[in-house]
């Protein structure tokens, strides 16, 4: 069973940037390298959404929300997906996930937390 870790969240003010890491545990190289991956973040009181995703191939795309600010890539080899946020906002303030996409219901990991605050 596939599970994700994520790391690198934390408390920045708004303009400032993060990156974030996943990794994914006990996936098999052959199926992580040929899965679309996908960022994900949940705010209090609102339903989980999509930021971003990328596919094999690197094409990528953004939710609107941060189209501009946002840059989502991978590295196959580490089985790794990485998110890097810049001129974050208040809005921004979530918990971030990542998964394939679309995701596996069982593999969410505890996620990690982004706070813009000033």
């Amino acid at each position: 069973q596939v599970q994700f870790v994520e790391s690198g969240g934390g408390l920045v003010q708004p303009g400032g940037s993060l990156r974030l890491s996943c990794a994914a545990s006990g996936s098999i190289f052959s199926i992580f390298r040929i899965s679309v991956m996908a960022w994900y973040r949940q705010a209090p009181g609102k339903q989980r959404e999509l930021v971003a995703d990328i596919a094999p191939g690197g094409i990528t795309n953004y939710a609107d929300s941060v189209t501009g600010r946002v840059t989502i890539s991978r590295d196959n080899a580490k089985k790794a997906v990485y998110l890097h946020m810049n001129s974050l906002k208040l809005e921004d303030t979530a918990v971030y996930y990542c998964n394939y996409n679309p995701p596996l219901r069982n593999s969410w990991g505890q996620g990690t937390q982004v706070t813009v605050s000033s």
